[in-house]
This record gives C-alpha cells, sequence and structure tokens, in this order.
C-alpha cells in the first residue's frame, strides 16, 4: 500500500519479477517502520555523544546526555508497547 502510493506503477506481469512485499505494507506495519526508524535515528545520535565523551575536555557524565539517554529509552519502551499492541490486536482478530 505505502509503495504502491508513492511510486507510479510497474508494467509486470503477474508471473514476472515483481517483489513479494510490494503492496502487502499495511497501516501496522507502516507504524513499525517508522517507529524503528526514529529509534535508529535516535541511537545513532546517542552513539554519536557517547563517541565524543572524551573529547574537548567534556564532563563524563552530564545533564544533556542523561536526557538523550531517557529519550532514547522512552522511544525503545513506546516501540516495544506499540509492537506488543499490534501483537495483542493480531491474536484477538482485530476486533475493538
Amino acid at each position: 500500500m505505502g509503495f504502491d502510493n508513492f511510486v507510479s506503477k510497474l508494467n509486470i506481469d503477474d508471473g514476472g519479477d515483481r517483489p513479494d512485499w510490494m503492496g502487502k505494507v499495511d497501516f501496522a506495519g507502516l507504524k513499525m517502520k517508522l517507529v524503528g526508524s526514529i529509534i535508529a535515528i535516535s541511537a545513532i545520535h546517542l552513539l554519536k555523544e557517547f563517541i565524543e565523551l572524551g573529547r574537548d575536555g567534556a564532563e563524563p557524565i552530564s545533564p544533556h546526555l542523561m536526557w538523550l539517554t531517557v529519550i532514547h529509552l522512552t522511544f525503545v519502551i513506546s516501540g516495544l508497547l506499540l509492537a506488543v499492541m499490534d501483537c495483542l490486536g493480531a491474536r484477538s482478530g482485530g476486533k475493538h
């Protein structure tokens, strides 16, 4: 769905080289991909800050680094909770 909305249709026969994943991304899958991307970006930024710890006489543990870690852990926990909710929703048959 998501891929088909943003890229024009390919002229591929049904038995052709069309990838299996194409057209099968639903809202839950797109949501999890977005959350995963946000977590990855946060992890890269946090890693950059950890690498720069000893440079330029910066103090080892700063409030800035603590808040970056708290924010990253918030993203991770939110992603895990969203995955659990999607799993429980799929198990119950999507009934609200």
